[in-house]
């Protein structure tokens, strides 16, 4: 099996135009996706940074507002008013009118003692000097409790207040609405998965979570939120059942309440997801767009050099017939110099022959008969074909002589014809006919003799091919025209009615080494030549062609008028 000699240069072509662009593709992309990806993430980060410091802000701002409206209670009336059921009604009225958060309202004396209380339950009298928050309050003069069961058995947490009031310590304090406050912690919403719940130190829910997780229940994933920090901790974890999310964590109330903001990383991080695919259907698509035009490309230098190197070898070829044709004409010149000779020969005993019938005829030693017609008849075809082999091997001769261009005056009346005898027995052979139409007008043209006679042997040589390819032996016919032209030209026009020459081949006629001619029937070198020399004598050569009607070959030249 033949080896394709570009397979290894094919493949070096292939590599080089899918690597040296892939490279810098792969690596741009690279770097955009891990900048405009670390990006992405930041941002997403940032976000849930910015949504829990804000939710922190609402939080502490909702507690804050509650402590201050109990504050303004015990700063603008007296504790004997306060502790009137009317007044203290009236109190909490108005309290309601500032949030609707408010459950109820009590005032402790410094035991412990409930002394005053409105509300749904009855916990007038009750004593909560044990109570943690009663401690705290009484210890730092404000506080605001976790969420516990107390006396009504229901999640609650409180808000108090002390102030000293003629020597004595009072406290107001107030019940927070659970649903309320668990409305305003779990109304953040991020995507669909975002959700924000709160715990205290030991992790259990302050506020209902969303994704389940009731009030007091301890949340499992307490461990992974972290000892107590100092402003937003944010990081990713998978949870109790294996879920990772994107959380981000922070501390109210000194310490006491870890606010908890939580999103699904993969509803997270969706933006990043739909880039990255995005990304890889770009590469993918680059990459394909790029190795596609390679082996297009690829393909078409291979082809380009395929064609170029089977130029090159039809180039050598021509080169060589081209060589070959001009050794033939060498040789063509040497036999007809060598069949001149014997020629001569010929005519001289031909001379004699009559010479010695005139003396016999003069004697009487011949007398008049058929016999003797016929021989006389004889002798005389004898003297035509030995002058037309003379006239024959004479232009050849002429026509394959070496030497320097010789320009001089050129009669074309008879040059033409001359020309025309040349070629006028291979057109015979083939069925073809020679018309002549020659203007008496014509004006003499100067040049090289033997230049025009191969400029016209050429083109009537084609002309004859031309009309054989199209009619066969039949049917074929040539004319040739001369005559005055404007300008002072003289004009010769060779017409046929051959094949003709398409429309496309009709550009590259006079290129070198075109030809439409089969491989060995033509060198592509004749229409080049001759075109190069009436160009050199001052003329033009052109044509004109039709596809199965005919070819019209025009020169034109200066006349010596």
């Amino acid at each position: 099996m033949k080896q394709n000699p570009y397979a290894g240069l094919k493949k070096v072509i292939l590599a080089g135009m899918i690597l040296v662009p892939l490279i810098p593709f792969v690596m741009v992309l690279g770097i955009g996706y891990y900048y405009f990806t670390t990006s992405l993430e930041n941002n997403t980060i940032a976000s849930m940074r910015r949504i829990v410091q804000d939710h922190r802000q609402m939080i502490e701002s909702f507690l804050m507002e509650r402590k201050a409206d109990l504050e303004f209670i015990l700063n603008t009336n007296s504790i004997e008013d306060l502790i009137r059921p009317d007044q203290l009604q009236r109190t909490f009225e108005n309290l309601q009118k500032e949030s609707h958060a408010f459950v109820d309202l009590g005032i402790f004396d410094d035991s412990g003692l409930h002394v005053a209380y409105h509300g749904p339950y009855h916990l007038t009298g009750k004593v909560y000097d044990q109570a943690s928050w009663f401690k705290a309050v009484i210890k730092n003069g404000f506080y605001i409790s976790n969420v516990f069961l107390g006396y009504r058995h229901v999640p609650h947490f409180v808000i108090t207040v002390a102030k000293m009031n003629q020597g004595r310590q009072w406290v107001i304090r107030a019940t927070i609405d659970t649903q309320i406050f668990n409305d305003l912690v779990k109304k953040v919403r991020i995507g669909k998965t975002g959700e924000a719940y709160l715990l205290d130190a030991e992790g259990v829910f302050q506020t209902e979570r969303r994704s389940g997780g009731p009030l007091l229940k301890k949340d499992p994933d307490r461990p992974k939120y972290g000892p107590v920090h100092e402003g937003i901790n944010t990081f990713i974890e998978s949870d109790a059942q294996g879920e990772l999310f994107l959380y981000a964590t922070t501390w109210l109330k000194g310490g006491s309440w870890l606010l908890v903001v939580r999103q699904e990383k993969v509803d997270a991080f969706k933006a990043l997801r739909q880039a990255s695919h995005l990304i890889v259907l770009i590469s993918v698509l680059g990459g394909a767009t790029i190795i596609a035009v390679a082996l297009f490309l690829t393909g078409r230098i291979i082809r380009r050099m395929e064609r170029m190197d089977q130029e090159k070898d039809q180039l050598d070829e021509q080169l060589i017939r081209a060589g070959r044709l001009a050794e033939i004409g060498e040789m063509s010149a040497g036999f007809a110099h060598e069949i001149n000779n014997p020629l001569q020969i010929i005519k001289s005993e031909y001379t004699l022959v009559e010479m010695i019938l005139a003396d016999l005829k003069e004697r009487g030693e011949l007398k008049q008969s058929e016999e003797l017609a016929e021989l006389e008849d004889s002798i005389d075809q004898i003297k035509l074909q030995v002058d037309r082999c003379a006239h024959i091997t004479q232009a050849i001769l002429q026509f394959g002589r070496k030497g320097e261009p010789l320009a001089k005056d050129i009669d074309l009346q008879k040059f033409i014809p001359e020309v025309t005898g040349m070629v006028a027995n291979k057109a015979g052979v083939h069925g073809i006919a020679i018309e002549q139409e020659l203007s008496d007008q014509i004006s003499n043209v100067h040049g090289d003799l033997r230049h025009l006679q191969q400029v016209l042997v050429n083109l009537l040589n084609n002309a004859i091919d031309a009309v054989i390819a199209r009619h066969g032996s039949s049917g074929g016919a040539i004319r040739i025209e001369s005559g005055p032209a404007e300008n002072g030209q003289v004009e010769i026009k060779i017409r046929d009615n051959g094949r003709g020459i398409s429309s496309e081949n009709l550009k590259k006629v006079f290129t070198p080494f075109f030809t439409t001619k089969p491989v060995g029937k033509g060198t592509g070198l004749g229409l080049s030549v001759c075109y190069g020399i009436i160009d050199k004598m001052g003329g033009s050569l052109a044509v004109g062609s039709q596809v199965n009607v005919g070819t019209t070959f025009t020169i034109r030249l200066p006349s010596t008028k």
